[in-house]
């Protein structure tokens, strides 16, 4: 199964994935719609920066999957290998949050619900959004 994956040296911590993974996940039918629009969007993949060393940390849909196993109402599956959120179910408890061993799922505080990185399956074809915006392409989209 195809991941992203991100090499931290050519990051240069720019941030556009995550402005490309906002517009993306919004539902809007571009960047500056999704901006200005009055809700702000949120990105499902986050930017940490280091002294030395930036990288992007996002949903690595990972073999032990603990999110959904702790997720109570059953909000989160696996779908391809892929693990996505059913926001009808999901009732913003963050159990999935404290389950994540990578700190990858999030609250969004407008809707009180989980946001998390789908692989842009639902809204973006080809390499999901952050890996086509990323201008040093340090984010990858490939089998390992």
């Amino acid at each position: 199964m195809k991941k992203v994956y991100v090499n931290e040296d050519w990051c240069l911590a720019c941030h556009l994935c995550e402005y490309y993974c906002a517009a993306a996940n919004s539902g809007a039918p571009n960047m500056i719609k999704a901006f200005k629009s009055g809700k702000k969007p949120i990105p499902r993949i986050q930017v940490e920066e280091g002294s030395e060393v930036n990288f992007a940390v996002q949903c690595r849909h990972c073999d032990g999957k603990a999110c959904v196993k702790g997720c109570i109402t059953g909000a989160l599956s696996i779908v391809d290998g892929v693990v996505v959120c059913d926001e009808n179910r999901c009732v913003g408890c963050g159990t999935c949050v404290l389950s994540c061993p990578f700190g990858c799922i999030v609250i969004d505080e407008e809707n009180h619900r989980i946001q998390k990185c789908d692989l842009c399956t639902k809204n973006h074809d080809g390499d999901p959004a952050c890996v086509q915006g990323c201008p040093n392409n340090a984010i990858v989209f490939e089998e390992r």
